[in-house]
């Protein structure tokens, strides 16, 4: 399968790209991208498993990845921020398992983990990168070590074997409406001009799947791309941030032009410099939101905040990340803080919590 894999990218990078060949290259996209879903995919349902030393439990309220070519440093960056000693040598290939750390940061516990060294063709089976990515799937953050001598061709082949393990960097899922049904075949809709896609094209590519009934919607100008990771269903959304490490060796000017590179944060791991920068653009890009509680007259608990992920910030979810059963006996709440027009007030469960609200819950 391999073979076919690489005829396929072969006969892809061999075509010419204009309108006339669009159709043909959304159907070899269809196809490689179901060809990589079936090479990444454990044979049966026992024996497979994720490898030795790579399943690591997810404690804390964020988990960020560590992620780069052997020898870059990640080490070296985890054992420096959160104390936790990781194999460091000079040669390559010295981290061979997941190594877990755990640092506090403006009240969260954020999960630290130095994925091993990831070699070109992971996404293709090769070495334990398959087991590596898997891990980097279930974080809330990756951290794309760098290092800053050798050329930015490794941020490309990094992007490239996480693309073709359906991690997207830094973007937002594709604005596509799609929806299986029994008949009355493809009904396709764009609502704005499309550069790519075409109701052909769209079809082909459906055809692949051997999906032939479907309502297909457009709201933005989309890709084959686009279309396939709604398709396959399985893609993960993660921001990124591309760690530039080993700067102690370059110059003022140099480093002048890397602040200007989007989602880069430049620092010397060994000398631990620039490290604050490196945590306030991880606690940015994590969005994590701080709820304090506050017991019936005592004053606000500020030691040890509960830590809420930016999309489920209610009332409700405040309630079900303490207990599950808190939610049956929950009669009101009183708010304190920014998502409040006065304070206190008094609100329900599906109030919506900003960052550093103080709450008091009032049981039935």
């Amino acid at each position: 399968m391999t073979c076919f894999l690489a005829l396929v990218v072969h006969i892809m990078a061999r075509t010419q790209r204009n309108k006339a060949t669009a159709h043909h290259l959304g159907l070899l996209k269809a196809r490689l991208a179901k060809l990589r879903r079936e090479l990444i995919t454990p044979k049966g349902g026992s024996g497979g498993g994720t490898g030795e030393g790579f399943d690591v439990a997810k404690t804390g309220d964020a988990r960020i990845g560590f992620v780069g070519f052997p020898s870059v440093g990640k080490s070296t960056l985890l054992s420096n921020l959160a104390g936790v000693y990781s194999e460091v040598a000079a040669y390559e290939f010295t981290t061979l398992t997941t190594v877990p750390g755990v640092i506090r940061y403006k009240g969260a516990k954020i999960q630290l983990l130095d994925l091993p060294g990831i070699i070109e063709g992971a996404k293709d089976g090769k070495g334990r990168g398959r087991q590596v990515i898997a891990v980097a799937r279930t974080c809330n953050l990756i951290l794309i070590v760098l290092d800053v001598l050798k050329p930015l061709g490794h941020k490309k082949l990094i992007e490239h074997e996480l693309e073709g393990f359906g991690i997207r960097l830094n973007k937002q899922p594709p604005n596509i409406g799609f929806k299986k049904k029994d008949k009355g075949g493809i009904n396709f809709t764009a609502t704005c001009a499309q550069s790519e896609l075409d109701a052909e094209t769209v079809k082909s590519i459906l055809a692949e799947y051997k999906i032939h009934n479907a309502d297909i919607t457009l709201r933005s100008d989309s890709t084959a791309d686009d279309l396939i990771d709604v398709v396959e269903g399985n893609r993960v959304y993660i921001p990124c941030i591309y760690v530039l490490n080993k700067i102690d060796q370059i110059s003022i000017e140099e480093l002048d032009i890397i602040y200007k590179v989007p989602h880069c944060v430049p620092i010397s791991a060994h000398h631990r410099w620039n490290f604050d920068d490196l945590l306030e653009r991880m606690w940015d890009y994590l969005k994590l939101v701080r709820i304090y509680t506050k017991p019936k007259g005592q004053l606000p608990d500020y030691t040890s905040p509960v830590v809420l992920p930016d999309q489920r910030t209610s009332v409700e979810d405040f309630c079900l990340k303490i207990h599950k059963n808190l939610i049956k006996e929950f009669k009101y709440a009183l708010v304190w803080g920014s998502s409040v027009k006065h304070n206190p007030q008094k609100v329900g469960k599906d109030h919506v919590l900003e960052d550093e609200d103080v709450i008091q819950l009032v049981k039935k």
